[in-house]
């Protein structure tokens, strides 16, 4: 995926960075752990301009990530209650759950947010709970870029000072998102399977 990458980002430059960064977000095998620390590396080598690589990596992914909001946002709250009332085992939620998650979300969505952006596994999971509890756009949108920028500052920065060792980046931050996202999967079919309907809702 590397050399699909490094070809995509040489003949294609900053657009290749956006493009690749949304699809990072919406389709999360497309590692950003390997992109941003590419692009760095090929503005250490003069190819491009470290700043506009941040920039355009970061309107990619607060683009992929308005997608998810958007169409959390269609699905909604009401709509999820519902399904949790018919399928509560699979969502792992009871109606009566849901109100404390939207509760818990307008308490510390302001951190969770940003930190979820730096966090390998999680950066396209929290723009679902954003959409479905209709945290506002604005508010989205400034939150999902500060984390963003946060994150692809840092990677792309790696790729700009390590040189050709850019790869290493992937090397330690691939296995940790693997691992983030094993330990969601398995946290989910923990709950499935302990699943018990509140008494609100049995």
């Amino acid at each position: 995926m590397t050399e699909w990458i490094t070809d995509i980002v040489e003949r294609m430059g900053y657009w290749a960075i956006g493009l690749l960064m949304l699809l990072e977000n919406v389709f999360p095998p497309i590692p950003s752990e390997v992109i941003m620390p590419l692009a760095g590396y090929t503005a250490a080598d003069g190819g491009l301009n470290i700043i506009l690589v941040i920039i355009c990596g970061t309107i990619g992914t607060v683009t992929g990530a308005a997608f998810w909001w958007w169409l959390a946002g269609k699905c909604g709250e009401r709509r999820l209650k519902k399904l949790a009332d018919r399928h509560g085992r699979w969502l792992t939620l009871s109606a009566n759950e849901i109100d404390h998650v939207d509760a818990w979300f307008d308490r510390h969505g302001s951190w969770a947010i940003p930190v979820a952006h730096i966090i390998p596994g999680l950066r396209t999971l929290i723009s679902i709970p954003a959409g479905v509890f209709g945290t506002p756009f604005p508010r989205f949108l400034i939150l999902t870029t500060l984390g963003s920028a946060v994150w692809n500052s840092l990677l792309a920065g790696a790729g700009y000072f390590l040189g050709r060792q850019f790869s290493a980046v992937d090397r330690y931050l691939g296995p940790a998102g693997l691992t983030i996202m094993a330990a969601v999967l398995l946290y989910y079919v923990y709950r499935v399977i302990t699943f018990k309907p509140s008494v609100e809702n049995a």
